[in-house]
């Protein structure tokens, strides 16, 4: 009898603890799903919050193996799985919510509706970080939005992974783009074709008249929540679209109404905790995959490297706002030359 296979993984005894590196049974692909050696595994906000027993929306028990994002390389193909072969560099967002496993480990057996093939010039890196935050501004900007060549699209929160996203899809879409943040991020912004706003001097009203004549933008995505969502209510125009990926807490509807305007949420995760919707989340990868492929999607990348051993630092380095871009950890032992742009 052959012993049973392992693999190294980055494991959460409890909210709040350290992570402990240690040996796991690695799992075998079932029906459906693809055995995936990791490459690489994004950190984003909502892992820290997980880890701090601040995302019971998440439905992640402990102990457990966290990580939302993940690249890498099909090691075995489950039974009823077509389209994908061992060897195909893929990427999505598969686990680290509802009981499923995460990406910081070697290995994870993952659901074949939940990933696609990675933009073939993009470094693990740079596609793992991209699956959560291009997720979210596709579902809020395309599927609800129904962002159009022409459009002003406001992105508040411009500065953070799923607002760059947004810039991005929004322009890609051919839109006109606008995005708040601090002062201190308006190159950034600029960066990527949009125009920046200072928030924190400029009220909505000003930024509204000096760039929509008072009229108001089309489309409003919020990534912020709090006062955030409160000013697209009274950023949008009349029958325009506000969207929020943070659309939690108590806010005054009466602006929004006042401009016969609409509000969509936008919740993620919802494929990975009811299974309802994984198809689609394979074809926004698809199609950012494409985007990226044509050169219309940049990662943005924090230049420090991590691995499973170093979890933790890789958290803190997120946590304390000193990351100048994605925090990816590197799970398998890819080469660490700098990301290259597209």
């Amino acid at each position: 009898m052959s012993p049973t296979p392992t693999m190294s993984a980055a494991v959460l005894e409890s909210h709040g603890a350290p992570f402990g590196y240690t040996t796991v049974a690695r799992p075998v692909a079932a029906p459906g799903q693809l055995l995936v050696r990791i490459k690489a595994s994004a950190v984003n906000p909502l892992d820290l919050k997980i880890r701090a027993g601040q995302a019971s929306h998440a439905r992640h028990p402990l102990p457990a193996i966290l990580g939302l994002d993940l690249a890498g390389v099909v090691e075995e193909v489950g039974p009823g799985v077509t389209g994908f072969d061992v060897g195909d560099e893929v990427f999505g967002m598969t686990g680290g919510v509802g009981g499923v496993q995460g990406s910081l480990a070697e290995y994870a057996a993952v659901d074949a509706s939940l990933v696609a093939r990675k933009p073939s010039h993009f470094s693990m890196r740079e596609a793992a970080s991209l699956p959560l935050a291009f997720i979210t501004a596709w579902e809020g900007l395309v599927d609800r939005a129904g962002v159009r060549a022409g459009d002003t699209v406001l992105v508040q929160g411009g500065a953070g992974g799923v607002g760059q996203a947004a810039i991005q899809l929004a322009r890609a879409f051919g839109a006109r783009v606008f995005a708040t943040s601090s002062a201190g991020k308006a190159a950034d912004i600029a960066g990527l074709g949009a125009t920046p706003i200072d928030y924190q001097a400029i009220a909505v009203e000003d930024y509204v008249a000096a760039h929509t004549d008072g009229r108001g933008f089309d489309i409003v995505y919020d990534t912020a929540g709090g006062a955030s969502l409160d000013a697209s209510f009274k950023a949008v125009k009349r029958f325009g679209h506000v969207v929020s990926a943070l659309g939690w807490g108590t806010h005054a509807l009466a602006p929004l109404s006042f401009r016969a305007a609409s509000y969509s949420g936008v919740f993620t995760l919802l494929p990975l905790l009811t299974g309802e919707g994984k198809a689609h989340h394979r074809e926004i990868l698809r199609k950012v995959a494409a985007l990226a492929e044509s050169g219309q999607i940049t990662p943005n990348i924090d230049a420090r490297r991590f691995d499973l051993t170093t979890v933790g630092e890789a958290h803190a380095w997120l946590e304390h706002r000193q990351a100048q871009g994605k925090v990816v950890i590197d799970v398998g032992g890819e080469p660490p030359a700098p990301d290259s742009a597209p």
